[in-house]
């Protein structure tokens, strides 16, 4: 009996041990891009452009980094990314400066993007993403644009003719 209880504990704490790796492995957080980091689309170079930057975090692997949210938005919702994403930053425009953002990343998910505004990115119009409803509200009074959360970006939006016909409607 004493061995069957040992032999329990035994394989309850490798369950465990092996639970919690699988668990670490889809934790991630915000890595600061140094002054040479390139964007994993285009190779240009993230610290050179306004706006909000983005960062794809992997289950396994290096991050990817994008310069411009479009970007950011071109891969994940392309039908063959097929990568096991641990998690998906951007950075607040609410705290960080648009001119030359640095720090102040959040959940990709959980954030408001303004769609539709006057404000340039890497590659011409572009999303700001807020990690607030207030901060978004008083960029789109200043800006323009329609605040929409994660789920409801779309492909066509990307498009930066469509951007603001649907940022407007």
């Amino acid at each position: 009996m004493q061995a069957k209880l040992k032999r329990a504990a035994l394989a309850l704490t490798v369950m465990t041990v092996l639970g919690a790796c699988g668990q670490s492995a889809l934790t991630a957080t915000a890595q600061e891009p140094t002054k040479d980091t390139a964007c994993a689309l285009d190779g240009m170079v993230l610290k050179d452009f306004p706006g909000s930057k983005a960062q794809i975090q992997y289950a396994e692997g290096k991050p990817d980094y994008y310069c411009d949210l479009m970007e950011l938005f071109a891969v994940m919702l392309a039908p063959e990314n097929k990568r096991r994403v641990a998690d998906v930053f951007v950075q607040d425009m609410g705290k960080a400066d648009w001119a030359n953002p640095v720090g102040h990343w959040i959940v990709a998910k959980d954030a408001l993007y303004v769609v539709g505004s006057k404000k340039q990115g890497s590659m011409g119009p572009t999303f700001g993403a807020f990690s607030n409803a207030q901060d978004a509200a008083a960029f789109v009074q200043k800006e323009g644009g329609k605040v929409l959360p994660f789920n409801q970006i779309t492909a066509a939006m990307l498009d930066t003719r469509g951007a603001m016909d649907d940022a407007h409607h």
